[in-house]
């Protein structure tokens, strides 16, 4: 039997892996870069079981790696352009040129960093625009900065940015934050951390490098300038599934459609973590989705063989 090829490396991908090599189901997964996904995004990790002190998305991603390797499961690079169904299984085309048949394909691509939209936000990106503050955070050491968000990211990455920068702007488009208490109490504690609610960017300038940002003002109703010399957007994920359309049932956010045993409208392809649709997207439930899709599939392989 050929290997059941899991598209992506985040935790529900990982735990997929671990649960199909533990069955004794050939299994490898495919990712574009290092396996972990978005954990090797989050400089500390405080809300997955069994670490009472925290534990560093890197060390997390590394740990789930391992654990899949130790029962046999494979890790390959590569990213997914195409899949589709063939009568002899899961056909899946690679960046790289090449092909391969699985009998069954599980999606865990997760989500990219979204893009705010506004002019000089790709002028400037890699010039002080930035969409990961654990990979450049130390780039600002000194230096006045913005985060855009509310989220948990978002004040994640303004308490991470407070260590090294002087003066760190958290702006929101509403009047509180969504994130979690903590996080909220965290920030309100940390006086490098000045939050600006009720404000939406609208540009991004400078000469050669960011310079400052062009606020709306929407409490007052006015443009405001604020000089900061990086801008981290923080403002969610979109799914990285532009590749399934027209293959499997999504959202008109590009999220999979999938049914509580993680399916999708595809038979022999299904779907984890942050590409689906569901309500709640965390480390923790993306293992869940991994454990249940490798479930699934082993009882889908079953049925094949049945006939």
């Amino acid at each position: 039997m050929s290997p059941v090829a899991i598209l992506g490396g985040g935790p529900g991908g990982l735990t997929a892996g671990l649960y199909l090599s533990r069955a004794g189901i050939p299994c490898v997964v495919f990712e574009k870069m290092l396996a972990g996904g978005t954990l090797l995004l989050t400089s500390a990790v405080d809300n997955y079981p069994g670490f009472p002190d925290g534990v560093s998305g890197q060390e997390l991603a590394d740990r789930m790696r391992a654990q899949m390797v130790r029962f046999g499961a494979a890790v390959e690079t590569g990213e997914a352009t195409a899949v589709h169904r063939r009568d002899d299984g899961i056909a899946v085309s690679l960046s790289d040129g090449r092909e391969i048949s699985s009998p069954a394909v599980i999606v865990a691509t997760g989500g990219s960093r979204r893009k705010l939209g506004v002019p000089g936000e790709d002028a400037f990106a890699g010039k002080g625009v930035s969409y990961c503050a654990v990979c450049d955070g130390a780039l600002f050491r000194n230096r006045t900065v913005a985060v855009i968000g509310g989220g948990d990211t978002a004040l994640e990455d303004a308490c991470l940015l407070a260590r090294v920068a002087s003066r760190v702007y958290l702006i929101h488009r509403r009047d509180t934050f969504r994130a979690v208490a903590h996080l909220q109490k965290a920030v309100k504690a940390e006086p490098r951390i000045s939050p600006m609610f009720s404000h939406t960017v609208s540009e991004i300038r400078g000469a050669g490098r960011v310079e400052l940002l062009v606020l709306n003002d929407l409490a007052r109703q006015k443009t405001v300038e604020l000089p900061v010399e990086g801008v981290f957007v923080s403002i969610g994920l979109d799914p990285n599934t532009s590749f399934l359309a027209g293959t499997v049932e999504m959202t008109g956010t590009g999220h999979i459609v999938t049914d509580e045993e993680m399916a999708t409208s595809c038979p022999g392809i299904f779907a984890v973590g942050d590409c689906r649709r569901k309500p709640f997207y965390q480390i923790v439930t993306a293992c869940a989705d991994g454990a249940v899709a490798a479930w699934s599939v082993q009882r889908y392989l079953e049925r094949l063989s049945a006939g």
